[in-house]
């Protein structure tokens, strides 16, 4: 033993090259344990663990803060939906409060009153698409937008409108309330 360490100490390079090969074969054991493999995998599996998970709970708030503001939206949309339509009328509520403050009203200023406040609903309707449903006399009885409240005896043909009672009324392609209408019976 001696006699190796006196050679080793005469001879440096074989210990460095002794040093490096007991360093290489640690690393060939290490690479070659199955332990050591596996305690790899694994801290790299949970890497790929924790980065997931990160990931998945960012895309769950992402989700959760989009719900929610979804649901702000709805709410406003809910509350300020007929804003427009009240802007258009507050100008016909203003004409029919001036009518009233007219101390001595004319037959004829009342009437003209009336026809410039009609005029300005009309507009209110139009604007915020709101559309009469008028049928003319003889036309065909379409019950998605008529409402037979009656049938008279009439020299037209069956199931045409006679009379309409009362118009009816469409928001937005949608039927609000359907015109009233007396229908002619079959001959």
């Amino acid at each position: 033993m001696q006699e190796q360490e006196n050679h080793q100490a005469e001879n440096p390079a074989t210990t460095v090259e002794s040093a490096e090969v007991a360093a290489a074969e640690t690393v060939v054991e290490q690479q070659n344990d199955p332990a050591n493999d596996a305690a790899a995998k694994i801290a790299e599996l949970e890497a790929r663990i924790a980065e997931l998970q990160d990931a998945f709970m960012r895309a769950k708030a992402d989700g959760e803060n989009i719900r929610r503001r979804a649901q702000e939206d709805i709410a406003k949309a809910h509350k300020f939906a007929i804003e427009g339509f009240a802007e258009a009328m507050v100008p016909v509520k203003d004409s029919l409060e001036m009518a009233l403050k007219v101390e001595t009203p004319s037959i004829d200023s009342l009437k003209e009153g009336v026809e410039i406040t009609l005029k300005q609903l009309n507009s209110a309707f139009e604007k915020n698409r709101l559309l009469e449903v008028n049928p003319a006399q003889a036309e065909k009885l379409d019950p998605t937008k008529h409402q037979a409240v009656s049938m008279v005896p009439a020299e037209q043909e069956a199931n045409t409108i006679v009379t309409v009672l009362q118009k009816g009324y469409t928001i937005a392609d949608r039927l609000l309330r359907p015109a009233l209408v007396t229908v002619a019976q079959g001959k």
